[in-house]
């Protein structure tokens, strides 16, 4: 997957939440805000200020292309992404807000989009990654599916070694299930066995359907009858911490209580340690903490009960990765195929943005952008 694009840096940490009515009261404030408070509140950078132009994000009509603080518009609609690993939160997007907001990935953003982030682990998403996670490598260099992003003649040249049709999702499949880290960034072995390839792809395909959580119109992959969580005590109020009994695998939420939560989905974690459980748990509470000053703490009132939904798939979600850790880790791709001549390594021109010329853009102080 030669064409890879860095995060999004978001530049200030308000305009990403994981409740979207949270977003539209931040943006209230911030715009009935006056001369040195609406400064405060904004946070500029060096590259984003009150004062600054931008152009609209692709695909998004932004509420005004004029400086922000002549002409802040009504609130855009926020749109869900990526915030950090498995934890899809939502978004302002208005490029005014954002410090560098990667408009070559928003041109090729649609319903039939995947993105592969380089975390230790490699996660794929539908969403737009837009946290502090690494490199981002898009399915397809253009919309609508359009122009798989891997090296040119690879998919025909795989296609040949195997005996049978391979499609971008098919390549996606095997670097879930054959790829590990290694010292030159995530490496991607390719086999020569056309038996291994197969089984590479029944295994990767379960990995991407769990960490979809099944994709557009799929139904979600679950746990087998009498794993499955349940919510035991509704989340009352607002839960002062987060807890786990590994002998009732009891997962407590002040006194609410999910059960059963697996030991794997508990222990599961990403990047230096972190359990995912509690990072997510940490975001949604992140605006009640006595330091949050400004926008940030702005947030609900009371816990929403969308929350609890959510935690119950991200339970799912944990439980069935970890059920297939095992697998993963002792697959093996077999003996590899030789250096391919002229498939690799790509050519320079693969590693940049395809010109997505089929649509104009708005840009700054309503011009259009040249493309």
């Amino acid at each position: 997957m030669p064409w890879a694009v860095g995060g999004l840096r978001l530049g200030r940490a308000w305009v990403a939440a994981p409740d979207p009515a949270a977003l539209r009261a931040r943006w209230a404030a911030l715009t009935g805000a006056e001369g040195s408070e609406r400064d405060r509140l904004f946070r500029p950078t060096r590259t984003r200020t009150p004062t600054t132009g931008a152009a609209a994000l692709p695909g998004h009509r932004s509420p005004s292309t004029a400086r922000f603080a002549d002409a802040p518009g009504p609130c855009p609609d926020p749109v869900r992404v990526l915030r950090d690993p498995f934890d899809e939160q939502w978004l302002l997007p208005d490029q005014r807000l954002i410090d560098t907001a990667r408009p070559e990935l928003w041109r090729v953003l649609d319903e039939h989009q995947l993105f592969a982030v380089e975390t230790p682990e490699l996660l794929v998403t539908a969403h737009l990654p837009a946290g502090r996670l690494g490199r981002i490598r898009p399915l397809h260099r253009r919309p609508g599916g359009a122009e798989p992003n891997f090296a040119p003649g690879l998919l025909p040249l795989l296609g040949e070694r195997y005996d049978c049709p391979v499609t971008p999702q098919d390549v996606l499949c095997w670097i879930l299930a054959a790829g590990r880290p290694g010292p030159r960034g995530y490496e991607v072995p390719l086999t020569a066995d056309p038996g291994r390839w197969r089984a590479g792809l029944e295994l990767g395909h379960r990995l991407l359907t769990v960490q979809l959580r099944g994709g557009p119109g799929a139904e979600p992959p679950r746990l087998p009858g009498g794993r499955r969580p349940y919510v035991r005590s509704a989340v009352q109020a607002w839960p002062e911490g987060l807890t786990y009994d590994a002998e009732s695998e009891t997962l407590s939420l002040g006194a609410g209580t999910v059960s059963p939560v697996p030991p794997g989905a508990w222990e599961y974690e990403v990047q230096g340690g972190t359990r995912v459980l509690e990072a997510w748990f940490a975001a949604r509470t992140a605006h009640r903490d006595p330091q949050a000053d400004g926008l940030e703490a702005i947030g609900p009132a009371e816990w929403p009960q969308a929350w609890t939904s959510e935690l119950l798939a991200l339970v799912t979600t944990l439980a069935l990765l970890a059920d297939l850790a095992p697998e993963r880790a002792a697959f093996t791709p077999g003996p590899l195929l030789p250096a391919a001549a002229g498939v690799l390594p790509p050519p320079r021109w693969a590693r940049r943005p395809a010109s997505v010329l089929d649509h104009q853009e708005e840009g700054p102080g309503g011009q259009f952008a040249l493309l």
